[in-house]
């Protein structure tokens, strides 16, 4: 593993994670994820943002350092922008081999590093506007940047060679191999990216849309001609392609998204499904685009990302034990604590005895303010007369998004 150089100055240094963990233990990272780390150098040497010990993440940024010709005892200043422990977990570590090396963070920052690591000696709280002099012409500044998504959040900027250090913002899941830089990618690959960096942004980030919003507006006059965050690509060649996509997806928090459906569905013995068919019918005649996931077979994880991402949804799914089918239950909750607000949502089930689905679902979903159509309920398989009423909800649903 070696640094890449972004100028003469500053380097990226990257991990590649490559593992069957689930990222925050939740969501999973099959083409994995990359661990950023910059070192700025100046008379006196920064490190911007550490790593946790996984997948030799540690022994990957060692290595980057010694082909720069430094180590981890030549740090000087230890920037944090973010304390979540995939960026701060060898933090112990890293103090044991340099004790002297200042830690810089935000105040709520310093209070984490206190609580998640007993470090107190030698951590300092910087606020907005604050800045670091390296020496020989390297100056950064610091800018709050609450939840996002954490509350002691801050970028780092370093307005010489435009670069901002943005941590968990503008970030994406997927390794990046040998190469870190958005230029060093084929069109198709850059495709890939901003697939996984809206699964991330749905997964990770879609909470705090609102504060997304308010740190790039803060950001607006300054000069950014490199986007450098801590999970994925480096964006050198158009920093202002991640940062547009950003925006957009901040936006679809208050709607409107995208003219497209997400179909999210789970059947115990075929009764659901069969509605399903038939909606899907209607939607199709209509010409609408639409994602479809069937649950629990896939991850919710995609599920989030085209949910998000979409102006309506379809959800189908049976009465299960007189309430929700239990995984779709699940995905219910997921939507409410990511908050996908004002979607237009058709929701459609079979059951057995009685259609208790709808009195949970109709109380779970309360307080997303979705338009919903007129839920429709079957006993059984769905008769001719459903199929036909089932594909006029297709229709309906595929009208409204255009």
């Amino acid at each position: 593993m070696y640094a890449f150089a972004i100028s003469d100055v500053i380097y990226c240094l990257h991990a590649d994670i490559q593992t069957t963990d689930l990222f925050e233990g939740i969501w999973p990272i099959k083409d994995g994820v990359s661990l950023n780390s910059y070192v700025v150098k100046g008379d006196k040497i920064a490190l911007v943002d550490l790593v946790k010990d996984w997948s030799q993440a540690p022994k990957q940024i060692a290595e980057a350092l010694t082909s720069i010709g430094i180590d981890f005892t030549s740090i000087d200043y230890l920037i944090l922008n973010h304390i979540e422990p995939d960026h701060t977990g060898w933090l112990r570590e890293f103090r044991a081999l340099n004790p002297h090396c200042e830690i810089l963070s935000t105040d709520k920052g310093c209070k984490l590093i206190k609580s998640f690591y007993k470090i107190e000696a030698g951590v300092r709280a910087v606020k907005d506007g604050d800045t670091l002099d390296l020496g020989n012409g390297q100056t950064l500044a610091f800018i709050e940047t609450p939840n996002v998504h954490w509350p002691e959040t801050m970028f780092t900027w370093h307005e010489a060679s435009g670069a901002l250090f943005s941590c968990d913002a503008f970030g994406s899941f997927g390794a990046l191999g040998e190469r870190v830089f958005d230029d060093a990618f084929a069109d198709e690959e850059i495709a890939f990216f901003e697939k996984e960096t809206l699964r991330y942004y749905a997964n990770i980030v879609s909470s705090f849309s609102l504060f997304v919003e308010k740190a790039i507006q803060k950001t607006r006059h300054l000069a950014v001609k490199l986007i450098a965050p801590s999970h994925g690509v480096v964006w050198r060649k158009n920093p202002q392609k991640i940062i547009d996509l950003y925006v957009k997806y901040a936006s679809y928090a208050k709607g409107p998204a995208e003219k497209e459906i997400a179909i999210v569905w789970g059947s115990m013995y075929g009764n659901t499904k069969a509605g399903l068919d038939a909606v899907i019918r209607g939607i199709e005649a209509e010409g609408a685009p639409y994602a479809i996931h069937r649950v629990p077979d896939e991850d919710p994880s995609y599920v989030l990302a085209d949910a998000w991402k979409s102006s309506a949804l379809v959800i189908a799914m049976p009465t299960y034990e007189y309430a929700m089918f239990p995984p779709m239950a699940y995905i219910i909750d997921l939507f409410k604590r990511k908050r996908l607000f004002g979607k237009t949502v058709l929701r459609i089930g079979s059951f057995g005895w009685i259609g208790g689905a709808k009195k949970e679902y109709e109380a779970a979903i309360e307080p997303l303010k979705w338009n919903n159509l007129k839920s429709y309920e079957w006993a059984g398989f769905p008769s001719e007369e459903d199929l036909v009423a089932l594909e006029a909800c297709g229709r309906e649903l595929a009208q409204s998004v255009r």
